[in-house]
């Protein structure tokens, strides 16, 4: 099967430490809906920031490179790593 990309809104809120923690991603149609979903999130009460992000991989084996960030909206952590 061809790579397939996957085009991600992720919000992030912070734990009871003040810690930031990610939610619940959201998958969405392109690159354009991310952004724009990743934004209202940002702005979602709770929320102190997100991210859109994409990922390209094979889904028929779960091969996927790393997530490529396209935009980060208000207060996410730098290390994006585990996305």
């Amino acid at each position: 099967m061809a790579d397939v990309t996957y085009y991600v809104a992720m919000p992030f809120l912070q734990d009871d430490t003040g810690s930031p923690v990610a939610g619940a991603a959201e998958e969405c149609q392109s690159s354009s809906g991310a952004l724009r979903r990743a934004e209202a999130l940002s702005r979602v009460a709770g929320s102190i920031g997100a991210v859109a992000f994409s990922r390209t991989g094979d889904p028929m084996i779960g091969e996927f490179g790393d997530a490529q960030l396209i935009r980060k909206f208000g207060s996410v952590p730098d290390d994006l790593s585990g996305l």
